[in-house]
């Protein structure tokens, strides 16, 4: 018997002891982070958000088989965001689509979550309305039309159903409990609150597709909630696509249970500890600029060095630095970049690469890499 045919559902219970301990240390794991985060200049938050936003979205439809361009991702979030970044592109509709639903849902945390919200977002991730080569019901429930709901896998005729959604006729009743219980259930903890959510409203499968994608939406709305922040420094997609066998497997075993979800939300809440504490690895890039800037700001370099090393720290720098590329970057002369280049080595921030002449370079030195 499916989950939501059980005579208690959707009545979730838990056992509270059980989750508490673990519920702590994430919330104890995420206030440590955001503090972190917080004493970060501006411009290194924004792009610590940057980062990882763009990697949810990209995990997020990984975990469906859906493979996106990250550049696309970044270029569309930072476009979105007003963040300056070297050459920017144009993003696909399908990339637009659901990085509009991600940044509403996460940077719009604090608005109500509602069908037409849900339908908006929908309608972004199928621009086409198509899912694939299938036209679909875009932009509302699906329909008795469309046929009974099921996760099936296996070969013809050896399919087997892992899952099987409620009816369509079920599904005004059904989303109406959910969006009511989203809103106005205060007494949870709003991380609970984010694995709760997912599952019902995976588990509630409300579109022809792309449940999933909302459904870990609507799990990153409550964990903004939960932080109380609009900016993203930790991702649980990208945790969940790191461990999407074991996800699909929790997720069927629920669903074949009964309303007690304490298996769930302890598997959710390991999860995203996970994540939180992976961040530092996925932000490696931003928290080494940390560190750098917390030194040298104790002597302040000029604005053309500022720009220079910035620029050689960021992913897509390759190779090393020398006069002319420095002074074209910078927008100087010769004489002047090679001046300060000289003082950048001089205070040990430049290494001088073997070799002389015209093939003179520098890099960072060693300790300001990741």
């Amino acid at each position: 018997m499916w989950v939501h045919k059980h005579r208690s559902w959707p009545n979730f219970v838990w056992d509270v002891e059980a989750i508490a301990p673990k519920l702590a240390d994430v919330r104890y794991a995420q206030g440590r982070l955001l503090g972190r985060m917080e004493s970060l200049g501006f411009e290194l938050k924004r792009e610590a958000s940057l980062n990882t936003l763009t990697s949810d979205v990209v995990k997020s439809s990984a975990i469906e088989g859906e493979k996106l361009n990250p550049d696309e991702v970044r270029s569309s979030i930072a476009r979105r965001l007003g963040i300056d970044i070297a050459g920017i592109g144009s993003a696909s509709r399908d990339v637009e689509g659901i990085v509009e639903m991600m940044l509403d849902a996460t940077r719009q945390f604090s608005e109500p979550l509602t069908s037409k919200r849900l339908f908006d977002w929908h309608a972004a991730l199928f621009p086409t309305g198509r899912s694939g080569m299938h036209k679909i019901t875009v932009g509302n429930w699906r329909t008795l039309k469309a046929g009974p709901m099921r996760v099936v896998s296996g070969s013809l005729g050896k399919e087997k159903v892992h899952f099987e959604a409620p009816s369509a006729d079920r599904l005004e009743r059904e989303m109406r409990a959910f969006l009511k219980w989203f809103e106005n259930g205060k007494d949870i903890d709003p991380v609970i609150k984010a694995g709760i959510g997912h599952f019902w409203f995976v588990t509630i499968h409300p579109f022809e597709d792309g449940n999933g994608r909302i459904a870990r939406a609507i799990g990153d709305m409550a964990l903004a909630r939960a932080d109380c922040s609009r900016d993203r420094f930790y991702s649980l997609s990208s945790q969940i696509e790191a461990e999407r066998r074991d996800y699909y497997r929790q997720l069927e075993r629920q669903q074949r249970a009964t309303p007690d979800i304490t298996g769930w939300l302890l598997w959710f809440l390991n999860c995203l500890g996970r994540a939180i504490s992976n961040a530092e690895t996925t932000l490696g890039n931003v928290l080494c600029k940390a560190r750098l800037w917390d030194t040298i700001n104790q002597n302040p370099v000029n604005e053309r060095q500022r720009l220079i090393i910035n620029r050689m720290l960021e992913e897509d720098f390759r190779g090393f630095m020398n006069t002319s590329k420095y002074a074209k970057l910078a927008k100087c002369s010769n004489d002047t970049a090679l001046r300060d280049i000289q003082e950048l080595k001089k205070r040990g921030l430049f290494i001088q690469n073997s070799g002389g002449g015209r093939s003179t370079s520098y890099r960072l030195a060693e300790r300001f890499k990741r």
